[in-house]
């Protein structure tokens, strides 16, 4: 008997993005995918099965795609389990905090089933599952992962030391039991520096604007991103953190969280967007605003940097009101302040480098500027829907003039606005 003869969907994609952060697993498909998660212990194991999909090349491909060096995942093995049933076992490196979700049609992708697999100990996720204050140093409730019914018929042998050697023969033990809480733990006090925390704009299953000639966004923005930090970090009393350090995803909303949690004096955010019109150029610079956008190139583009979260696929199951805690109300206006004043001195250094497409900074609702309490700005470093532009952006001489603007206005600023110690 031919298993999956007749499945009903098929899968177009598969793709996984290792990161310390977390790994995540993403599967494109025609139409939505039916699903179902268990958690194994004994050895640490996730199960996912499948409905009505073809074991094709393409799901075949996802055990290769899994990198010697990812933190969680040791490997993925892949086999039918019954007819239109194809049962994915993700051997783990030690206990995880998974969360699937599922995603509609966004951007250029088709539908995705998304696997998020957390350390168990992440002091930021646990800052986002938070329910009830938003201290720092209260511990939190971590969110369920999604745990559906289990067939009638599976065997229990969940005291296995060894995982099965056939996918298709793992037992599934009956799982009532929630993941432990984590411990928010409190990071030890060093030297007073100033810290700019340095946002990489988009990033895995969000590649940002592409250029004229096949340049992605989240390429871009990371390579400069990381550039800044090292010309930051030469500095004899700044250090800058990276809100990602390499290729995936980071939602808006956490992106925030993680410049709060590590107390940055500054946030700043790198991108290089596109534009309905490839003649449009010139570097510009952003701040929040509390009431509308300055320009309707403005409005365009928070509009677009804001869907990032829709693109690179993000679970708001049970996080919304944490979310809109930790963004907090918009009465933030002495911050928005000093955020026109820092925008104002990274600006005028960069019009020494390129054309500006505006002369003065704007504003907009952009949702990663929404710190209550940290100055926070956008740099459209230029556009890379304009070939000339693109072509610049991927100049490493280019780069590296760029980062010294951003950093040499970074200091301007501080030499009027010192920073205040922090608690």
């Amino acid at each position: 008997m031919t298993l999956n003869a007749h499945a009903a969907n098929n899968i177009s994609a598969a793709r996984v993005w290792p990161a310390q952060d977390y790994t995540r697993i993403a599967l494109e498909s025609d139409a939505p995918i039916k699903h179902q998660l268990i958690i194994l212990k004994n050895p640490d194991r996730l199960v996912l099965d499948i409905e009505n999909i073809d074991l094709n090349n393409t799901l075949k491909t996802l055990s290769d795609k899994i990198l010697s060096g990812d933190p969680y995942i040791k490997q993925v093995r892949i086999a039918n389990f019954k007819a239109n049933v194809v049962r994915i076992a993700i051997d783990l490196k030690g206990e995880v905090k998974p969360n699937i979700f599922a995603l509609t049609p966004a951007g250029e992708y088709k539908y995705r089933l998304v696997l998020d697999i957390y350390p168990l100990q992440d002091e930021l996720m646990a800052m986002l599952g938070k329910k009830s204050t938003e201290s720092d140093s209260t511990a939190s409730t971590q969110p369920k992962p999604v745990i559906e019914p289990l067939p009638p018929d599976a065997a229990d042998n969940s005291d296995s030391t060894e995982p099965p050697n056939s996918v298709a023969d793992i037992a599934l033990p009956p799982l009532t039991e929630e993941l432990p809480a984590d411990n928010t733990n409190s990071s030890k006090e060093g030297e007073r520096l100033i810290t700019i925390a340095i946002d990489a704009g988009h990033g895995g299953e969000d590649p940002g604007a592409r250029g004229a000639n096949g340049s992605h966004e989240k390429v871009i923005t990371l390579a400069i991103a990381k550039k800044l930090k090292a010309k930051i970090d030469a500095e004899p009393n700044m250090r800058g953190v990276l809100t990602r350090d390499g290729d995936y995803f980071v939602p808006l909303g956490m992106r925030v969280v993680k410049a709060r949690k590590l107390k940055a004096d500054l946030f700043v955010s790198i991108h290089a967007d596109a534009f309905t019109n490839p003649a449009a150029r010139g570097s510009s610079v952003f701040a929040l605003s509390e009431k509308g956008a300055t320009s309707a190139s403005a409005r365009y583009l928070a509009k677009k940097e804001n869907e990032s979260d829709l693109i690179g696929g993000v679970s708001l199951g049970g996080r919304d009101p944490v979310l809109a805690k930790t963004l907090l109300d918009l009465s933030q206006t002495a911050m928005i302040n000093d955020s026109l004043k820092l925008g104002k001195a990274v600006l005028n250094q960069i019009a020494d480098i390129n054309k500006l497409h505006k002369n003065h900074v704007e504003q907009a609702g952009f949702a990663v500027l929404k710190s209550p309490d940290i100055p926070s700005i956008l740099v459209e470093t230029a556009f890379i829907s304009n070939p000339e532009e693109e072509r610049r952006l991927n100049d490493d001489a280019y780069q590296d003039k760029l980062v010294n603007s951003i950093l040499t206005g970074i200091k301007k600023y501080f030499s009027t606005q010192p920073a205040f110690a922090r608690n």
